[in-house]
């Protein structure tokens, strides 16, 4: 299970992998994890999961919305490569959702996503869905940091045990600390760390900011 120490999972959504690495070793102290997504993996392959995974537990934001067996295959791709954790989305159904728990993966299902299109179709089902995956014993939802009034729904509805992660802090405006203080387990970051002229010192302000509000 993945554990909140720093509080702050680290959204590594760069393309060249020494780059990565670099910023990945150099904020290590200030992160729990790293979100991956697809512009990593398209550049350079699964190859790059081992590799990060040498510096933190690796969570693959594949949004996996697929028939059981197709995410069922991809899930267990991803743990054969060193993965920790997986991001799939919640409306694809509790047996999609099934299939990649029973991978051994821990799997956070997404609930709501920070951009304003979600509003439209994903956010009417949205507390559905994070019921359904307590249901399923997902070990936690991805819901989002730049709305922080609907943490705490998410929170009442999923109970204590699932672990609630937070994305759109910094440039989709979310502020650092909000989510936490909402109920949230996690915050990630992306931009506001990865195209800092110093990640490491921008880590670690988010990390003292995030601590101020547990």
């Amino acid at each position: 299970m993945l554990e909140p120490e720093n509080r702050l999972i680290l959204a590594l959504d760069v393309e060249d992998i020494d780059l990565a690495l670099k910023i990945a070793g150099e904020v290590r102290p200030y992160i729990d994890a790293i979100k991956i997504h697809w512009p990593i993996i398209l550049s350079n392959g699964l190859g790059v999961v081992p590799e990060i995974s040498k510096l933190a537990p690796v969570i693959i934001d594949a949004k996996l919305s697929d028939i059981p067996n197709t995410n069922r295959m991809a899930c267990e791709l991803m743990l054969s490569r060193g993965a920790t954790g997986v991001i799939c989305q919640g409306f694809a159904g509790e047996d999609s959702i099934t299939a990649c728990i029973e991978t051994g993966l821990e799997v956070f299902v997404l609930v709501e996503m920070t951009h304003p299109g979600s509003l439209r179709f994903i956010s009417g089902f949205s507390e559905e869905i994070a019921s359904m995956a307590r249901e399923v014993g997902a070990p936690g939802i991805v819901a989002p940091g730049n709305r922080p009034e609907r943490i705490a729904r998410y929170r009442s509805i999923v109970g204590p045990e699932l672990r609630i992660l937070c994305p759109g802090i910094g440039a989709q405006g979310g502020s650092p600390g909000d989510a936490i203080a909402a109920g949230a387990d996690f915050e990630i970051v992306g931009r506001s760390i990865y195209r800092s002229e110093d990640p490491a010192s921008s880590a670690e302000e988010l990390a003292r900011s995030i601590a101020s509000r547990t």
